[in-house]
């Protein structure tokens, strides 16, 4: 799977955006969508955890979607399999964050054009947590 065209300078660049809305994040210690986030959380981010089956995970309270997230997002990391990134895209991009970040082994050419047209960075095929060791 091909990944996107971002330098590691400016992976670096936006890794120094700190609000990330986590699509997807995950009640469940084993997955990656529980780990990557939490791994966030001790490198001083704010996490803002989406998941509309959840009240709150990681001690912090949980939105049933980004719409009803109630602050600024720098960062729309999704966690969700890459036919349905779609619907994320769009409802992100209402949002207007800087940056939409579609986790390793996520990439949806539909939606990274949809973000792009709207004038969002698009990650995709890249683990937060993975580039976040490796750059820093």
């Amino acid at each position: 799977m091909e990944v996107d065209s971002y330098s590691d300078d400016e992976i670096r660049q936006i890794l120094s955006l700190r609000n990330v809305a986590v699509v997807g994040m995950s009640k469940n210690a084993d997955k990656a969508a529980h780990y990557v986030p939490k791994y966030l959380l001790a490198q001083g981010y704010n996490v803002v955890p989406v998941n509309p089956t959840a009240d709150e995970i990681l001690e912090r309270k949980c939105f049933s979607s980004l719409q009803d997230v109630d602050q600024s997002i720098d960062i729309v990391d999704v966690f969700r399999p890459s036919d349905q990134v779609i619907p994320v895209v769009q409802e992100a991009i209402k949002k207007k964050p800087k940056v939409i970040w579609l986790q390793e082994g996520i990439h949806n050419p539909e939606a990274e054009d949809m973000a792009r047209k709207a004038g969002i960075k698009i990650i995709f095929n890249r683990c937060m947590l993975a580039e976040h060791q490796r750059l820093f």
